[in-house]
């Protein structure tokens, strides 16, 4: 069976940046694969395209642009969020201020966004919301593990179920 929307794919990769000789972001092999339904819009739409029509047993390497992947690196993303947005029942939560530290946050509209504390200042917090691989050229190489057609059911809910999914 060939990758195609409604399949589910079971893989192994090694993510490095820019290219072959880039340094090592992550790989999979020694560790479980990476299962994914295909088309349901979970994976970076670039990755997928470059799956599209391969089968078990097929090898990829390929590279991705920044801008096809998480972004350009933006500097406006860099924002200083007053103290008091830390303050959790009356007192400031002081566990959560370490620089280098990701934490989920909210904008002004309820929009949840993913920020990391690069400074700590009196009465200001320096966070940067890029995502850590904005501006970052990506380049995967793998093997196809398996390919099989998804269930009625993942394809309703979005996601794969059983090893390598979700399980309710």
């Amino acid at each position: 069976m060939k990758i195609d929307k409604h399949t589910v794919v079971t893989l192994h990769y090694k993510l490095q940046e820019k290219d072959a000789d880039g340094d090592m972001v992550e790989q999979t092999f020694g560790s479980d694969p990476l299962v994914f339904l295909y088309g349901a819009g979970s994976m970076i739409p670039k990755f997928e395209a470059e799956l599209s029509g391969k089968k078990a047993g097929d090898g990829f390497a390929f590279g991705i642009e920044s801008a096809e992947a998480y972004g350009e690196y933006d500097p406006e993303a860099i924002a200083p969020i007053p103290k008091e947005a830390f303050v959790v029942d009356g007192e400031l939560a002081e566990d959560i201020l370490q620089v280098g530290r990701v934490i989920p946050m909210r904008d002004p509209d309820g929009n949840q966004l993913i920020g990391t504390i690069l400074e700590i200042g009196d009465t200001e917090v320096q966070m940067n919301f890029n995502h850590p691989m904005a501006g970052v050229d990506l380049y995967f190489t793998g093997q196809i593990e398996e390919v099989r057609a998804a269930t009625a059911e993942e394809i309703e809910h979005g996601h794969v179920h059983g090893p390598g999914g979700v399980s309710h």
